[in-house]
């Protein structure tokens, strides 16, 4: 199968990171990653890289709270991990009521705070869950087991959630309905590459989910049509591509953080990406501290 766009589209945008396996970007339009060695990085539009926070352990999903600012680090050491633009960081969450949280992989936000995270579990022990946190920190179990629960997504009306089971090559979508509860599980794709990790929408309501063990990204139309969308045979601008962020001026360029290597790469991908949702407020900005 033909690739939608070529290899050759990727560049490297920053390099010098130690593995990365996450990224979000902030309303300013800085770029932040974390890494294998637990520094947490912010990278600035002209590619400068600024260590911001170092975490001491591996740094999985990361991001940004749409009410304060703050970033919110999958830590699978501590569990979930509150960044601030200083540096200072805390311990948000390392359990759910009495369950411990065994391997915190990938969070994200609604517009009204209400943080949704996977708990990986171990790997094919099926102790997987999908867990949320309302803005106050009250956590909840979802749903759950799964196996190796992974990336989210959630639609632009934040009616329906996407979860990546990683060990069965599937996606998962959830319907939230209004009391906060969320539907069985439906099997939205399967065979959608060897071990989808991160997911994320366009403005088109298409679904993008890179590949950690086949080197590539497919896109998943509404239809549930998938279309392999890029794939390196190399393995050097997706190696072991991890997660992914639409950003840049026109919010046109898909961003890949790559865990095989030391790079975060991107590309020009000729359609907007869906808004996250602390790129959504509109309040002004807090002056940015110093880091540590």
């Amino acid at each position: 199968m033909t690739p939608e766009i070529p290899i050759e589209s990727f560049e490297v945008y920053a390099t010098g990171l130690d593995h990365p396996e996450c990224l979000a970007f902030d309303r300013r339009g800085d770029l932040w990653c974390g890494s294998e060695a637990g520094i947490i990085h912010r990278i600035s539009p002209d590619k400068r890289v600024t260590p911001v926070a170092n975490l001491g352990s591996y740094c999985a999903g990361v991001a940004f709270s749409p009410v304060d600012e703050a970033l919110f680090v999958c830590n699978p050491t501590n569990g979930v991990v509150r960044v601030e633009a200083s540096g200072e960081y805390s311990v948000f969450a390392a359990k759910v009521g009495e369950q411990k949280i065994i391997c915190a992989n990938y969070g994200l936000f609604d517009s009204k705070g209400n943080y949704y995270v996977t708990d990986s579990g171990l790997w094919k022990k099926n102790n997987g869950f999908l867990l949320r946190f309302t803005p106050d920190g009250k956590g909840e179990i979802l749903a759950g087991p799964f196996g190796y629960a992974n990336g989210l997504a959630l639609t632009a009306d934040e009616k329906f959630l996407f979860m990546v089971e990683s060990n069965t090559d599937r996606v998962f979508r959830f319907e939230i309905r209004a009391d906060g509860t969320v539907s069985a599980p439906e099997v939205y794709v399967e065979n959608c590459g060897r071990f989808p990790d991160g997911l994320t929408l366009d403005a088109e309501g298409n679904l993008y989910a890179c590949c950690y063990a086949s080197d590539e990204i497919w896109r998943i139309n509404p239809a549930r049509e998938k279309t392999l969308f890029a794939w390196d045979r190399w393995a050097i601008h997706l190696g072991s591509p991890t997660n992914m962020a639409f950003g840049g001026e026109n919010m046109d360029e898909l961003y890949v953080a790559n865990l095989a290597r030391w790079h975060v790469t991107k590309a020009k991908v000729g359609r907007k990406g869906q808004p996250l949702a602390n790129q959504k407020v509109k309040t002004p900005l807090k002056p940015r501290p110093s880091a540590l």
